[in-house]
């Protein structure tokens, strides 16, 4: 895993908007409509092609594919994996319920988008096996050819390429169980089938971020009547098992995200940090993704303070809110950067990056493509700031 040697490095949390069209078929499929898969994997594959160049073009060094090969962070396991099948909504967000006006301002704003609702996911009805494994090596072998093509061209790259997997506790808490005998049954069962992809993903050279809003999201989701020692062990157990998954992977070729969901909202129902750090910590990476510009958990860097995390942990900082249109001024990303920075006390474990993904399941992101971009530049200048004082 890169380290800010010498400057502060750059990076984001993993989906970017996906074209138009893309989208459209996406979501054609995701609502069981005919959709001819050739077409999907070219538009996607074309979508990779230009997704690359313009995260270098916006100042990225650390890069990925923007999941553009993908309907979501999550739920493409319903295709690599065995065991899924029909449909149930998903537990409404304690947060959002409680005000109903902004609830209904918020059905209304998606209403009629062309999107992949990850609010609508599949059931397990049977075996989870993971038989995806040609087409998470492709992924990862389309990213490759991609990235070797611009060398060969000689155009620049990343200083590191990272692809992301989902955490096995977003699909136990997304997916519901009508088949295993119990939680942890369930939970082992996707934990053996994606430590496939998490191993897929290492063994063609890349960082692997794991994304687990789970470990903080599902508290006002799946845990919002219920008792916070009942999520806290949650997370444990989810951590046990992603630790398992990641054997034969050496900590400092991951990274772990978590956030408390990639939405706008109250968040008045959020889990502190401070109640989940100590737990989230014990996994086996190298860095933690963790959102520092979220208006709601801003002030909660205090809790990096002292030994939070291990002294070999790099925090990926967001320093960019992805769920807002207001293009953040590069002097308060490099402020929001040297906060973090003075509270580890080293520069050199502090990396910049974003809140959260900017298109985590296909049409969901608020923010405007352009605008994406801009925020990304704005990220690259504050860095560029922040390591002028910092270095």
């Amino acid at each position: 895993m890169q380290r800010s040697n010498d400057r502060i490095l750059v990076t984001h949390t993993g989906s970017l908007p996906r074209p138009p069209a893309l989208t459209k078929l996406y979501a054609m499929h995701s609502r069981g409509e005919p959709v001819d898969s050739a077409e999907i994997a070219r538009a996607g594959y074309a979508a990779l092609q230009e997704i690359v160049p313009k995260q270098i073009e916006a100042g990225i060094d650390i890069g990925n594919n923007g999941e553009q090969q993908r309907e979501g962070f999550f739920l493409h396991v319903r295709h690599r994996m065995t065991g899924f099948g029909g449909a149930w909504k998903r537990w409404p967000r304690a947060d959002v319920e409680g005000y109903p006006v902004f609830k209904r301002a918020l059905e209304q704003q998606f209403a009629s988008r062309e999107m992949v609702s990850n609010f609508a996911p599949p059931k397990v009805i049977g075996d989870i096996k993971y038989v995806g494994l040609a087409e998470a090596s492709r992924e990862c072998t389309d990213f490759r050819g991609v990235l070797e093509g611009r060398k060969r061209a000689g155009a620049n790259g990343f200083t590191e390429a990272f692809l992301t997997a989902p955490s096995p506790g977003i699909v136990v808490a997304a997916i519901r169980n009508e088949y295993y005998d119990t939680e942890d049954a369930y939970l082992a069962a996707v934990g053996r089938a994606l430590q496939v992809e998490y191993e897929a993903i290492a063994s063609q050279g890349f960082l692997l971020q794991l994304d687990c809003p789970d470990l903080a999201l599902e508290h006002h989701i799946s845990f919002q009547d219920r008792p916070i020692g009942d999520f806290l062990d949650f997370v444990e157990r989810v951590v046990a098992t992603i630790n398992d998954a990641l054997r034969n992977i050496p900590r400092e070729n991951v990274r772990m995200h978590v956030c408390w969901g990639n939405y706008e909202g109250p968040h008045d129902r959020d889990v502190a940090l401070e109640k989940i750090l100590p737990l989230i910590a014990r996994m086996n990476v190298g860095a933690l993704v963790l959102p520092f510009a979220n208006p709601r958990h801003a002030h909660e860097v205090r809790c990096l303070r002292g030994k939070a995390i291990a002294d070999d942990q790099v925090v990926v900082a967001g320093v960019i809110d992805s769920t807002t249109n207001f293009v953040e001024h590069p002097e308060v990303v490099a402020e929001r950067i040297e906060r973090v920075a003075k509270t580890l006390g080293d520069p050199t474990r502090v990396t910049a990056g974003t809140d959260c993904g900017f298109d985590t399941a296909a049409g969901a992101g608020r923010v405007a493509e352009d605008i994406v971009w801009a925020k990304l530049r704005a990220l690259s200048e504050g860095a560029r700031i922040a390591s002028d004082r910092l270095f």
